[in-house]
């Protein structure tokens, strides 16, 4: 039986989908498209199925909301372009779940009242996702939505990779480590039992380096233990959020610079990481085109950290027996993965550079006794298969 769903990933001027055809384990996008908001002008572009452009429209905002318009117009070029589908589902990349949600989930009235008390969390990221939902409800009410949580692939860490050492009331509250990435290093590891089942079944670390960036200890597929905390700013510097931060520093930002909550939030959200270290770009290739000292330390910087990060989650494995790049960064960015393995026999890793450099997928030496591979992540496709899931035990 053949169905069809569209997944979803709303941020605050953009919803990227897709639209895929399912068929038992077989999952095939049909078509991926992007919307963007630039000022009053909004834009929608479609890739079909061999990613070349299929569809293109650009019009002034009307009196709607970002995203009800932008779900209007998604919804109106599919039944352009696949009259004779019928979509079962919507399925929505929504960052945090909270302590309540381990797994996907058919979104309900009671549903959307939890994931805002989640907004503190994941203030960048979550009012969008629900943006997203509730536009979709409205231009698709006879479609199940269903939310697929970044945090629940981390749900089953151990206790101490959990929590925080702050009075044991606040880890009862949900003051804990989550975890974010989590569809990305999902999708990864079913994908790594493809290529690598023994591999997979033992211990791995996975680097998921991005705008947004982090690495997660996975052993026989499940975490158990991630970079990133309580919420996405732990961890790995990334694009434009600061990442691991000793708490002093805000209370001397609130003490001595009088800074308030929102500057703060926009500080290490939106001002920081190889953005701010650098002056230049929060941009991996624009930093690697400059010849400015400061972006060549911010891309020091972000290699420094991943390989600190590397040592402790193999100190919590108790050793290594494959690691895995992905995201935009790890997938594409041969010299950052160079400069992360360089030296790093004494973990077992031995590079193969040519193969590093040509992004094959498998990057260490026959030799190395931690096998290193770059997987393509596709967090839209671990979306289809769990909204399906959702949907079939709703």
């Amino acid at each position: 039986m053949t169905r069809y769903v569209v997944t979803l990933n709303a941020g605050s001027s953009s919803i990227k989908f897709a639209l895929f055809e399912v068929e038992g384990e077989d999952h095939a996008a049909l078509a991926t498209g992007l919307v963007e908001m630039t000022g009053a002008q909004r834009h929608l572009a479609v890739h079909d199925n061999a990613g070349k452009p299929a569809h293109q429209e650009t019009w002034t905002a009307a009196g709607d909301g970002f995203h009800t318009d932008a779900l209007r117009r998604i919804l109106a070029w599919r039944q352009s372009a696949f009259p004779q589908i019928e979509v079962s589902a919507a399925g929505h990349r929504v960052v945090h779940g909270g302590t309540r949600y381990d797994a996907p989930v058919v979104v309900t009235d009671p549903v959307l009242d939890y994931l805002r008390t989640l907004v503190p969390l994941a203030p960048l990221h979550e009012p969008h996702n629900i943006a997203g939902i509730e536009a979709a409800q409205q231009a698709w009410p006879h479609v199940r939505q269903v939310a697929c949580f970044d945090t629940a692939f981390h749900r089953a860490h151990p206790f101490v990779n959990d929590t925080f050492a702050l009075p044991r009331r606040f880890y009862e509250e949900g003051v804990r480590r989550y975890g974010f990435h989590g569809l990305s290093y999902e999708y990864v590891t079913s994908r790594l039992r493809q290529i690598a089942p023994l591999h997979a079944a033992g211990r791995v670390v996975v680097a998921h380096l991005g705008n947004g960036a982090s690495m997660c200890a996975i052993r026989d597929g499940l975490s158990v233990a991630s970079s990133m905390g309580f919420t996405a700013l732990d961890g790995l510097p990334m694009g434009t959020r600061c990442g691991q931060l000793d708490p002093g520093v805000v209370l001397y930002l609130m003490q001595e610079k009088q800074m308030g909550a929102d500057a703060i939030v926009d500080l290490l959200y939106r001002e920081s990481g190889l953005k701010g270290l650098s002056g230049v770009s929060h941009d991996m290739r624009e930093l690697e085109a400059s010849d400015s000292p400061a972006a060549q330390q911010a891309i020091e910087y972000f290699v420094f950290r991943i390989r600190r990060e590397l040592g402790g989650l193999a100190a919590v494995l108790k050793g290594i027996d494959a690691i895995v790049f992905c995201g935009g960064i790890g997938e594409h960015a041969w010299h950052v993965r160079e400069r992360v393995l360089e030296g790093m026999e004494w973990i077992g890793v031995e590079l193969d550079r040519s193969a590093n450099r040509s992004s094959a997928q498998v990057i260490s030496s026959d030799r190395s006794r931690v096998r290193v591979f770059v997987i393509p992540t596709n967090e839209e496709e671990m979306i289809a298969r769990h909204t399906l899931a959702a949907i079939d035990v709703a």
